[in-house]
């Protein structure tokens, strides 16, 4: 059966390009517009908070399935990268996402090839049970460099 789950942030302006941002599990913070939309850097922007939500959910559910997997994580660090569109009427839509995981994985004894075969798959596991990854429309594209230590 399925259920449900709310999550909530409240934002408020704080004059000029500025606003101040509560999330719903307790952080708080300013934003503004990126500077190129006459907003201020320095500060998170809306742009940033969407490539961050989609690379932190799959990081997070990278390290779910890595413990499923039985998979000894060494180091995760992925860059993700955001496209956006904007159109002739000023309107914009986010139209990839490109992650660029550096993993590193330890071999504990076992085969290379079957240490890596598992890391891709829990890479594939970890984007399809990526709450923000599925909630976009961007298409979606991760391009891992993985180590196996011995």
């Amino acid at each position: 059966m399925s259920r449900t789950a709310t999550y909530h942030t409240t934002v408020r302006w704080t004059g000029e390009h500025w606003g101040h941002l509560i999330m719903g599990n307790g952080p708080e913070m300013k934003f503004s517009a990126p500077p190129d939309a006459h907003g201020h850097a320095g500060v998170v922007t809306p742009e940033d908070a969407f490539v961050a939500a989609a690379n932190t959910c799959v990081m997070m559910m990278f390290i779910w399935a890595t413990e499923r997997f039985k998979l000894k994580l060494v180091s995760f660090e992925c860059r993700t990268e955001g496209t956006k569109l904007i159109e002739l009427d000023r309107t914009e839509i986010f139209t990839r996402l490109h992650f660029r995981p550096v993993i590193r994985i330890a071999a504990a004894g076992e085969p290379r090839a079957a240490v890596e075969a598992r890391t891709r798959r829990a890479l594939q596991a970890a984007r399809k049970y990526s709450l923000v990854a599925n909630s976009v429309k961007s298409e979606i594209v991760i391009e891992p460099e993985i180590t196996i230590d011995e």
